[in-house]
């Protein structure tokens, strides 16, 4: 036994020295990579814009050291990118951006900054070069903007304007005996329709063809802005399927040159005149936002603009970077409010919405936030329903043209399993001390117990709208007859009101300046996340997360629908979310 339990120590000693080894390695080298991050960026160098890796705005700070070591994000987010994209227009050794995304996740507003970034830096008079073996719409729409366009000869090319499905299950709730129960406010809070319909309601298509022609129309602008072809010419190749093949695609004027990816890199070479048979410098965008400065870093002015990112679906608790948590959130603004070098806040939302009271909580933040100092918002892809109950009472409101905002209105989803349980021989009783301590998903629904839920729902819808009324200088009946849960564009949110101007993060920063009276400054970037040490294993360097082995499995497009469920599953409590999700492919 004694020969046993020394084996067994000496096991544990080694595995605790390996650890330990491994994560002072580790340390060492963060330490002193600090210095030496990046890459040499030599003279007549090409940056490499590869997208693959970024999705959110902000990649996210933590308060623990060790969790900004392994984080999957590696600090660097759109925002940084954009950065660093500006610094590139002046930098010498940087001759043009070469565009190879293959994988772009950006949103539609994402990808309309960064347009107007590469736009902006084309100004310089250095190029912009793009190449794909495939293009969707969403990677063409940012890759129109180059001034020479490549695609593979034997690759694909989409071009067919948008469309939409929506799936209901009224029949599969009565045939399975699974039932969702559902309470809402808003005519067009259509999140829950499917539940409740087998086809789609008038105000429901109404709201979703107006809101994918408003969508395409700024798509299409953009295009023809930068391509030189007519908005109705554009309709026309799309409704012909007339781009459908590299060559279509070229006579059409979408592309200018059907090539295999080595006649592109000979093109930059001789764009950059390099001689011989020699390849040119290329530096990757991740690695150039490490050689370059951000605003912050800029300026030498003690003035500060605090930049709050609130990312993702709101719920409760502390929050990430794919997260709106309420501990995050509201931590920022009270660090923001009580720095007395922070002279303005400024708000990044990019949220489809989700918890009631957290949007309630982080309300009233900006709230006490504003009676100090100026708080304006920045609306990326969405800032819809929750993502517009923390935007509304802002002093200014910014939000791209194809932002998706507004969905003022609120719902309840109670699963009724009675049917199903009946069904299959399942019995339940209740003992209770009065009648209605506790909703039973056995037992059909109580009409009283509904009643009380609605009264929770219109008190909430009632709280939303008094909050935007009062934020936007509209009365009550005005904002009550935009909301009923309608889904906008910016430019029609706009022309209603809910929006104050067309403009994009910079443009934001700049009105914070200029409410906080202050011509120069640096920003600084929040949430700085608190998370527990055990969470650092979890997205450990030589072991996938559990999230991409799922993925790995049952294919991303079934790991979708994995997700979907799983967000109906932490729907708890009245949620103020988007009816739907958007993404242009």
């Amino acid at each position: 036994m004694r020969f046993l339990g020394n084996v067994l120590a000496t096991i544990i000693g080694i595995f605790i020295f390996v650890m330990l080894f491994f994560f002072g390695i580790v340390l060492i080298g963060t330490i002193f990579g600090e210095e030496t991050e990046g890459v040499e960026v030599k003279s007549n160098s090409v940056i490499e814009l590869n997208l693959e890796d970024i999705s959110n705005d902000y990649a996210g700070k933590y308060k623990d050291p060790w969790m900004d070591v392994f984080s999957e994000k590696k600090g660097v987010g759109l925002t940084d990118i954009i950065n660093a994209i500006a610094a590139a227009k002046t930098d010498s050794d940087i001759k043009g951006i070469s565009i190879l995304n293959q994988d772009s996740s950006l949103g539609l507003a994402q990808s309309k900054e960064l347009r107007e970034a590469l736009n902006d830096f084309k100004k310089s008079g250095k190029f912009v070069m793009a190449y794909a073996n495939n293009y969707t719409q969403r990677d063409y729409y940012l890759n129109s903007v180059a001034n020479t366009i490549y695609l593979n000869p034997a690759g694909d090319f989409d071009f067919e304007g948008l469309s939409t499905e929506i799936m209901f299950f009224k029949d599969l709730q009565e045939k399975s005996g699974i039932k969702m129960e559902v309470i809402r406010h808003g005519k067009y809070k259509s999140a829950v329709e499917p539940f409740l319909e087998n086809k789609m309601s008038d105000a429901n298509r109404e709201q979703t063809t107006a809101l994918l022609n408003s969508v395409w129309s700024s798509f299409l602008s953009d295009i023809s802005e930068s391509r030189h072809i007519p908005t109705t010419r554009l309709n026309e190749i799309a409704t012909g399927l007339l781009a459908r093949t590299p060559e279509m695609a070229k006579a059409n004027k979408l592309i200018d040159v059907v090539a295999y990816e080595d006649v592109y890199h000979d093109a930059i070479i001789k764009a950059l005149k390099v001689s011989g048979n020699e390849d040119y410098n290329k530096v990757s965008i991740i690695d150039y936002t490490k050689k370059t400065t951000t605003t912050s870093e800029i300026s030498s002015s003690d003035n500060q603009i605090a930049v709050i990112y609130a990312q993702g679906e709101i719920q409760g608790g502390e929050g990430d970077v794919d997260v709106i948590g309420e501990g995050s959130m509201r931590r920022s603004f009270q660090e923001a409010r009580k720095n007395k070098d922070i002279k303005a806040v400024v708000l990044r939302v990019d949220s489809p919405g989700g918890s009631a009271l957290t949007s309630e909580l982080i309300w009233r933040e900006i709230e006490l936030t504003k009676k100090v100092k100026p708080v304006v918002v920045s609306m990326g892809n969405y800032a819809a329903s929750g993502g517009y109950y923390i935007s509304c009472n802002a002093n200014t409101i910014f939000a791209e043209k194809n932002t998706i905002t507004g969905s003022i209105g609120v719902f309840g989803i109670l699963p009724n399993f009675n049917q199903l349980s009946t069904k299959i021989g399942i019995n339940t009783e209740q003992v209770m001390t009065n009648e209605n301590a506790k909703y039973s998903p056995f037992v059909p629904l109580n009409e009283k117990f509904k009643a009380v839920t609605l009264e929770g729902v219109e008190r909430v819808y009632k709280t939303f709208v008094s909050h935007v009324a009062e934020g936007r200088k509209m009365t009550f009946a005005q904002i009550d007859s935009i909301a009923q849960g309608r889904v906008w564009t910016g430019i029609e949110a706009k022309r209603i009101g809910l929006v104050d101007k067309i403009g994009n993060l910079n443009d934001a920063l700049n009105e914070a300046a200029s409410l906080a009276k202050i011509k120069e400054y640096s920003t600084q970037n929040y949430p700085i996340y608190e998370k527990d040490f055990s969470k650092l294993f979890e997205n450990f360097p030589f072991a996938k997360s559990k999230e991409e082995l799922i993925k790995g499995e049952i294919g991303p497009e079934n790991y979708f629908i994995l997700q979907q469920i799983k967000k109906m599953k932490m729907q708890k409590g009245i949620q103020a979310r988007m009816p739907f999700e958007i993404s242009i492919y």
